[in-house]
Order: structure tokens, then C-alpha cells, then sequence
């Protein structure tokens, strides 16, 4: 990977591949007859997210070199995100991810990684160091964690940027990539350490702390050694803690769920705008909160990241 004197608002380093999501909601996938061809990936989708909102974004990885590679990088270009560190594998396949829409909750995912994906032979001597130390934020995740040789990719690149402006550590937490949980606990201990910001869910941040009570889990992971803790907590909203002894928690904005798949990502996506932004915590909280709303209601992911005038606008009607 070339380096490059670019700084951008926002590089994130991880999964990326096809989602495939059924065109019919509630019918099991065995009866699902048509399907729509989307970007996929926590990261991919993070980095889409946030140039929806104006940012500068890049992305690390790697995909196969096929069709569906292909894809990705015309969809990269196409929402807006510098694809020049997605690069090909010649024998691994680019992976594909299904899923069930059972509305309002229940999502179920199917992912197609075998023998293994190409996002997780990201190699150390490949990485454009002075980029992800430039940025203003770098975001990588658990998954990235998972496997030789993205992890010493992952940590490596986490000691070179050396906490320099915003690090996120996205818990993203995937059992299906790891062997059991006690062997993901000292990966995350070690990416902790070199993280300023951490956001997960409950299930993520107890692997991560050990701790499954939100605000307990916010402070383990203060202790672990970040500034800023988050943690998501589904139908309850978010909370979050700072170093400074700032808090805030805020109720989720009620929409009508289609898809809950991506949410996330587009939360993470909305949370770098507002840190970006210099926004109090609680406004950052909030603005996250509706950017995940709104990919909640639409079925897609990436192509679901919402702009900022239709986060402003649900934030209007939520506040009315």
C-alpha cells in the first residue's frame, strides 16, 4: 500500500463484502426468491456512513479478485470512499453475506467466509502507517482481531498511530470468527490499550470487560484505557462515559423497524461527524441515535446511510 499525504477526516481498517438481502420480508430464506446486491462490511459500511455526511473517508482492505470485487470498489467510489488500500487477493473468494428480515428484531445473518476472507490477510510491511496516523480518526474492529495476519495488521497499525487524535475501537463482536470468547478477551485487552474511543453493544462489551451491566461496563472500559466509552444498549438507547467524568444517556428515536442490520454502522458513522464536529457528548449521542434510526427503517445497508439534512430532519419531528 502506497503512502499518501492525503489526511483524511476518517480511515477505517476491516470487513468488507457482498450483502445480499432478501427483497421479501418475513419468509425464511429457503423460500426467498429474489434478492438486492449491496456493500457490505462493519468497516466498509462505517467509512460509507460518515462521507454521507460530508466527511473524507478511506478504507482498509482487501477483497477477492473477482466480480464481486469488482463491485465493491465501483460501490466504494460511488458513495464517496478512497478505495485505494482495497486491494485484491488472487485465491480467496470475495465473501457474500445473507440474512432473514423478521422485523422488528430479529435479523439473522449467514456469512460466507470460508476458507477465509480476504479482509483478513491485511499484512503489516503492506500498511501506509503515516495515513492512519494522519487521520484525524482511525476506527478498526474486533473482527479484524480474529485471525493472522490481520491481527498484527490490526495492533500494528494501533501502535503507529499511538493514540494520535481519535482511535475507535469497534468491539464487534462476530462468535462465528472466533474459536470462543476467552480467546478474544487478552486481543481486546491488547487493542484497549491503544484505543481512545470504544463503542459496542452489551454482548461486545462483555466480551470485552467480563461485564454485562451498562454502566459497569462503560467504566471497565475507561480502566482498560480509553478516554471515551459507549455503549449501546439496543431498545433502552445509548450511554456513554469520559475520562473527565462526563456523562450521557439518551432514549432511542422511534421509527418502524425494517431491517435493523447496519444500524450500527451507521451510528459509528454518525458518532466520527459529531466528534469530528466538536459537539457535547450528549448531542453527539443523540445525532448518532438518529442516524441508526434511520438505517433501521430502510432495508439496506450502505446504500440506507442517510445525509445529514434527513438525520436533522428525524431529529426535528423526534424533538417536535
Amino acid at each position: 500500500m502506497t503512502e499518501s499525504p492525503d489526511t483524511f477526516d476518517l480511515i477505517t481498517m476491516g470487513r468488507i463484502g457482498v450483502d445480499l438481502y432478501p427483497l421479501q420480508t418475513g419468509v425464511p430464506l429457503a423460500r426467498v426468491e429474489t434478492f438486492g446486491k449491496f456493500l457490505g462490511g462493519s468497516a466498509a459500511n462505517v467509512a460509507v456512513a460518515a462521507a454521507r455526511l460530508g466527511r473524507s473517508t478511506a478504507l482498509i482492505t482487501r477483497t477477492g479478485d473477482d466480480p464481486f470485487g469488482a463491485f465493491l470498489h465501483e460501490a466504494l467510489r460511488e458513495f464517496g470512499v478512497d478505495d485505494r488500500w482495497v486491494t485484491p487477493v488472487d485465491d480467496l473468494p470475495t465473501p457474500v453475506t445473507f440474512c432473514e428480515i423478521f422485523p422488528p428484531d430479529d435479523f439473522p445473518l449467514y456469512f460466507y467466509r470460508r476458507p477465509k476472507a480476504p479482509d483478513l490477510e491485511i499484512h503489516p510491511g503492506e500498511l501506509d502507517l503515516p495515513a492512519a496516523r494522519a487521520a484525524r480518526i482511525f476506527w478498526i474492529t474486533g473482527t479484524g482481531l480474529s485471525e493472522e495476519p490481520s491481527r498484527s495488521a490490526t495492533l500494528t497499525a494501533l501502535r503507529a498511530r499511538d493514540r494520535a487524535g481519535v482511535t475507535v475501537f469497534d468491539l464487534d463482536w462476530r462468535p462465528m470468527f472466533w474459536t470462543d470468547p476467552g480467546q478474544a478477551r487478552p486481543h481486546y485487552a491488547e487493542a484497549l490499550r491503544h484505543a481512545t474511543v470504544a463503542v459496542g453493544n452489551l454482548n461486545e462489551c462483555e466480551i470485552a470487560t467480563g461485564l454485562r451491566e451498562p454502566w459497569a461496563c462503560a467504566e471497565a472500559l475507561l480502566a482498560a484505557g480509553v478516554e471515551l466509552a459507549v455503549v449501546k444498549q439496543g431498545p433502552k438507547g445509548v450511554l456513554a462515559v469520559h475520562r473527565d467524568g462526563t456523562r450521557a444517556e439518551v432514549p432511542p428515536v422511534p421509527v418502524e423497524v425494517v431491517n435493523g442490520l447496519g444500524a450500527g454502522d451507521a451510528f459509528g458513522g454518525a458518532l466520527c461527524h459529531g466528534l469530528l464536529s466538536g459537539w457535547d457528548l450528549t448531542a453527539v449521542l443523540r445525532y448518532a441515535n438518529a442516524a441508526g434510526a434511520l438505517v433501521a427503517s430502510r432495508l439496506a445497508c450502505s446504500s440506507a446511510m442517510p445525509t445529514g439534512a434527513e438525520v436533522d430532519d428525524l431529529l426535528a419531528r423526534a424533538t417536535a
